[in-house]
């Protein structure tokens, strides 16, 4: 039986960018799933009409939100140095369409403060926290407030960690996972603001291999998350001791999804042979297949929200232009099996 916590074995992953649009939470609900909207990269805003709509098409639902990392907002000279140098090298991407790369921006903790008052002022059910721990006062104060409070993690000491702040579950990502790595505890590899080290075909294990070590380090419920494609891999992470499973890649060509039709087409393309963990596009450690502009970028300083910063006109324009080469074309290892068609045809196949 499901989790009463979650009431399905199925979670579909908040995909900040658009994806996880309200229309697809809905459909998520109704095919028998949960969803999350995504507050990242949004207004607060933004973030109260995406609620607003998915309350209003009758979709159970859970919000993510990122979590700011001070010492971003705080960088070296250092950094700063190799953030100028990787803006000029963007220059040269950027004028294939016409684009400008902007000044350094320094200064994005992408509207904290004010997403968490709003989910304060005005409560849903689920609350999830990528990128790091949003302190003991927030979560005290979302449990006042009726949420339930997830964090995501990555390893056990991470999920120790959450745990020690209060939070009633875990989001446990494997580096199979599509798009951004959560992690958030320092690590050799993400030192000095590069990716050296970084192994680009992920951690030796599996997505099964981790849950069962942090089901062995916290008691919280765990959903697992990273490589889900079918139902032999549902079925192999309830065994480890996940209580559900978060998709993402799983269900971006569905019909639903928000994802840029250009995405869509890329992930079925045999022209991509393989994915990446790369800092590339937004400065944070993102798997992704791997194109052009992964191969060109291999030494990225590592540096999130800044390099977001700095590529995304680029990357407008390359999508405006119809070009996979120069977008970022978030994919799990598992991309090969993500199937077109209906949310509900997938999920069917899952929950069936």
């Amino acid at each position: 039986m499901p989790h009463p916590l979650f009431g399905t074995r199925i979670i579909a992953a908040p995909m900040a960018g658009g994806t996880s649009t309200p229309a697809f939470v809905s459909a998520v609900h109704s095919a028998g799933g949960l969803g999350f909207l995504a507050a990242g990269y949004k207004t607060v805003e933004a973030m109260q009409a995406e609620i607003r709509s998915a309350r209003a098409a009758g979709a159970r639902f859970g919000m993510n939100v990122f979590v700011p990392d001070p010492a971003q907002l705080e960088q070296s000279e250092a950094l700063r140095d190799r953030l100028e140098e990787y803006r000029s090298r963007l220059r040269t991407d950027a004028r294939r369409y016409g684009a400008e790369v902007p000044p350094l921006r320094l200064d994005d903790d992408d509207r904290w403060q004010g997403k968490i008052d709003a989910l304060l002022e005005d409560p849903v059910e689920m609350v999830s926290f990528t990128f790091g721990l949003p302190g003991f006062d927030v979560v005290r104060a979302l449990h006042r407030a009726g949420s339930v409070v997830l964090a995501t993690v990555t390893t056990p000491a991470e999920a120790l960690q959450a745990a020690a702040q209060g939070m009633d579950a875990l989001v446990v990502q494997d580096a199979s996972a599509g798009g951004h790595s959560a992690a958030f505890q320092p690590r050799a590899e993400r030192q000095n603001g590069t990716m050296a080290g970084l192994p680009h075909d992920g951690r030796p294990g599996t997505t099964a291999e981790l849950v069962a070590l942090v089901r062995s380090a916290v008691g919280l419920p765990l959903v697992a998350a990273g490589g889900v494609m079918d139902r032999d891999g549902l079925d192999a992470v309830l065994a480890a001791g996940a209580d559900a499973a978060q998709l993402g890649t799983a269900l971006l060509r569905t019909d639903e999804s928000g994802a840029r039709q250009l995405h869509k087409d890329a992930l079925a393309s045999p022209h991509f042979t393989r994915t990446r963990l790369t800092a590339a596009f937004t400065g944070r450690p993102a798997r992704a297949l791997v194109n052009e502009f992964v191969r060109d970028h291999p030494g990225a300083p590592e540096a999130y929200p800044a390099v977001h910063h700095l590529t995304a006109p680029l990357r407008a324009a390359a999508a405006a232009a119809g070009d996979p080469e120069r977008v970022n074309l978030w994919a799990g290892t598992g991309w090969r099996q993500a199937r077109s068609g209906s949310v509900a045809d997938v999920l069917a196949g899952l929950l069936g």
